[in-house]
């Protein structure tokens, strides 16, 4: 079982809204189709899913084989703010192009009238 920092990763991936990291992966992967293929399959998947867990284990085989892209795995994971989201916290991130409104919220406590 792959350590839970690289279930985030990959489900960082999966979103795809981490382009270093990213690129990083896709170029690490590039001579290995099976890599790729998880990578492909991941993309768009939720969380937890199997995609994702089978692209953390793929990370976790590139990582244990190659020291400096494990280390510029971790360099790029921590310039994200998801890095930083420690239990109990609450982190929203909205990318790409948004209309209308958008609602972040914790712990609401009553009604919500927009």
């Amino acid at each position: 079982m792959p350590e839970p920092i690289l279930i985030s990763i990959a489900a960082a991936l999966a979103a795809k809204g981490a382009t270093g990291l990213y690129d990083l992966v896709k170029r690490k992967f590039a001579k290995d189709p099976a890599a790729t293929l998880a990578l492909e399959a991941a993309s768009g998947a939720p969380s937890g899913t199997e995609p994702v867990k089978a692209l953390a284990e793929r990370l976790e085989t590139a990582q244990a084989a190659d020291q400096e892209f494990a280390e510029a795995l971790r360099t790029e994971w921590e310039k994200l703010p998801e890095s930083r989201v420690s239990y109990g916290e609450v982190h929203n991130t909205v990318t790409g192009t948004v209309t209308g409104k958008v609602v972040q919220l914790r712990d609401v406590h009553g009604n919500i009238n927009l």
